[in-house]
């Protein structure tokens, strides 16, 4: 639902680059961070699918976030960071309400019935969906004419994926899919687009720790309204799904987030937004040799619509 989505990664909005360093960083450990965050990132689309195979996804995902959001909390305030105001948490909730509840959520629970690689390119799209709400909310601003060119091929994109067929003539993702990943996409671009603007403590990592732990306990809360632990238990875990639930939690978030940070302090906005682009190739990739899984024609045709999409929206910029 990152940096503006994919939704999987990060749960937060851009960060400032305004505070890029003036001293320029070793070229083999910027290659290296970006390696990483293409790489982890790309992947938390397959293991969310592997870590919901014992484990119910709003369940998995808010054990995660908070597990993260605990530790990379504690460290940040170890380090000196100061308390959160009480308005800085009420803003952290509201964002990662939308960004992690609804947003990383609602892809959690389509990926039991949606293949990782459909799941991915269907939010690519996230970005379209931000320059559409930003430039529709009051005093938005218009997009460039060839963002809207970019605009055009990414709805036309999402729109092929929900008409494409198996070979069998079947649906490849289910009408009631299709509206979750649109709705968590839309969450999404809400919630990157609100945290803007919302109060944050001066740490952006203490910022991304209070999202992750308010929206995680919010998780919780969802998991029990929908009574995904009334007939499950712990014992019911495998070793897979433990495996990734750790390596979400642990990789994809406490060790990658450090990373996606500080290439933003030491990169360019163009540079670090490729990210949006390449974890989706990483995710039909691995989806296809761990999984099994395939892409019928129409998909790919539809995921080269929209990646070329994001491409020029993020080339060109949102607006004028």
């Amino acid at each position: 639902m990152s940096a503006t989505p994919p939704l999987v990664e990060p749960p937060v909005a851009p960060l400032s680059s305004s505070s890029r360093s003036a001293v320029p960083a070793p070229r083999w450990l910027v290659l290296a961070a970006f390696a990483t965050v293409y790489l982890v990132w790309g992947s938390t689309y397959l293991g969310i699918r592997v870590a919901i195979e014992s484990i119910p996804p709003f369940f998995m995902a808010g054990g995660r976030f908070v597990i993260a959001g605990a530790i990379l909390y504690a460290c940040m305030r170890l380090k000196g960071a100061a308390r959160p105001t009480a308005l800085d948490w009420r803003d952290a909730a509201i964002v990662g309400g939308l960004l992690l509840v609804l947003g990383n959520g609602g892809l959690s629970w389509a990926e039991l019935r949606v293949p990782t690689n459909v799941a991915a390119l269907m939010v690519a799209g996230t970005p379209l969906w931000m320059i559409v709400l930003d430039w529709v909310r009051p005093q938005g601003r218009r997009p460039h004419g060839l963002v809207f060119a970019g605009l055009a091929l990414g709805f036309a994109g999402v729109a092929l994926i929900v008409a494409s067929r198996d070979t069998h003539g079947h649906g490849i993702i289910n009408p009631f899919c299709a509206i979750i990943l649109l709705a968590a996409s839309i969450s999404w671009a809400s919630g990157s687009i609100y945290s803007r603007h919302a109060q944050k403590p001066a740490s952006a990592l203490l910022a991304i720790a209070m999202q992750m732990l308010t929206g995680g306990g919010l998780m919780f809360v969802v998991s029990l309204a929908l009574g995904e632990t009334n007939h499950w238990h712990w014992q019911e875990i495998t070793a897979r799904s433990a495996s990734a639930f750790v390596y979400l939690t642990i990789i994809g978030s406490l060790i990658t987030f450090p990373c996606y940070v500080w290439i933003l302090q030491v990169s360019t906005p163009a540079r670090v937004s490729t990210y949006a682009y390449v974890n989706p190739l990483i995710a039909v990739i691995l989806g296809r040799i761990v999984l099994g899984e395939t892409l019928p024609a129409g998909v790919v045709a539809a995921g080269g619509l929209i990646l070329a999409a994001v491409v020029l929206i993020t080339v060109k910029g949102p607006a004028k």
